[in-house]
């Protein structure tokens, strides 16, 4: 064989491998839109890719994940979300509530999105039903407004002698005027004031437990907001300096040492984002999906912080709860 006609066979067959993997399709990108911070949330991103394992994706594997993180500041949500649309990904996961989910239904009504929301996603107008979304959203409602009667509620029955509850608020998280009238409104029904105080950032939550030491309420309700989720290390420490009993919303909250928690399990909606984020990449249509609407409600109390109180938890109350910490 000539010398000239061996090298040309050899340069084709040397193609052949590249050619084969041109052939082959482009591994699918999710966008991933949350509102905080990567660090305190990380237990829960495994979560989500633990549902899309169950539905065949592994990430690095045969999926690719594109995170943007907002870091608190919700202000930058809507230029995230339209990063993700312009780097064309196959579906947009959102996570942190309103913000996430109403940005990125902003910025895209052609790519499939797949939210967290915590009040009834067709009160937002994200959906037009729950049971047939339709358009290019669906989700989970993981209840955070519909409970903050029962926070209250278990707040009075750990305190009953509590005239007055403070009420820790981020103003800029989209639920939170929804939240302070559903505070407001269950405290009247009980015979409580609550008193206000707001904060989005590190330096406002260590000034408002200035302010809440000195107004000397009996308690303090901490409002959903996935910023103070992010900070709730802080959060609980400042709580435990100044020895307030304190209701958060998720249990992240108790495990750091705060008293007492209740809600629904984030950890639960980071798996069913996961599984439907799977399950559209296989070719099913959000407009079908119906939305995920968590049932379980975790009661999860800290013995360890009420015994450093000198708080007596009611054997009622203990009786009712899911995880006792001691």
């Amino acid at each position: 064989m000539k010398r000239r006609k061996f090298i040309t066979l050899l340069g084709g067959a040397a193609a052949w491998p590249l050619a084969a993997q041109a052939q082959q399709p482009a591994m699918p990108v999710i966008g991933f839109l949350g509102t905080a911070s990567a660090g305190p949330f990380a237990h829960l991103v495994a979560s989500l890719r633990r549902g899309l394992q169950e539905t065949g994706f592994v990430e690095g594997r045969n999926v690719a994940i594109e995170y943007r993180w907002a870091e608190g500041q919700y202000d930058r949500v809507p230029a995230l979300a339209a990063d993700l649309v312009r780097r064309q990904v196959a579906v947009i996961v959102t996570v942190g509530g309103e913000p996430s989910a109403a940005a990125a239904k902003a910025a895209t009504a052609t790519i499939p999105i797949v939210f967290n929301v915590g009040t009834d996603p067709v009160k937002l107008g994200l959906v037009t039903s729950l049971a047939r979304p339709g358009g290019n959203a669906t989700g989970v409602n993981i209840f955070t407004t519909e409970l903050v009667e029962k926070r209250l509620g278990l707040l009075h029955d750990l305190v009953p002698a509590a005239t007055t509850v403070a009420v820790l608020s981020n103003p800029n998280f989209a639920a939170a005027v929804a939240n302070v009238r559903e505070s407001e409104a269950a405290a009247r029904a009980i015979g409580k004031e609550v008193v206000i105080f707001n904060a989005s950032s590190d330096a406002e939550i260590e000034t408002a437990f200035v302010n809440i030491v000195q107004a000397r309420p009996g308690a303090l309700l901490v409002l959903a907001d996935p910023f103070f989720n992010s900070r709730r290390g802080l959060i609980v420490a400042l709580t435990a300096r100044h020895a307030i009993p304190a209701i958060y919303e998720w249990r992240e909250f108790a495990e750091a040492g705060g008293l007492i928690s209740y809600g629904t399990s984030l950890v639960e909606a980071y798996r069913q984002l996961g599984i439907y984020a799977g399950r559209i990449l296989k070719g099913e249509k959000p407009a079908d999906l119906p939305i995920v609407q968590l049932s379980k409600f975790e009661l999860i109390i800290n013995l360890n912080t009420a015994r450093a109180l000198s708080l007596a938890i009611p054997p009622g109350v203990l009786a009712i709860a899911d995880e006792v910490i001691e």
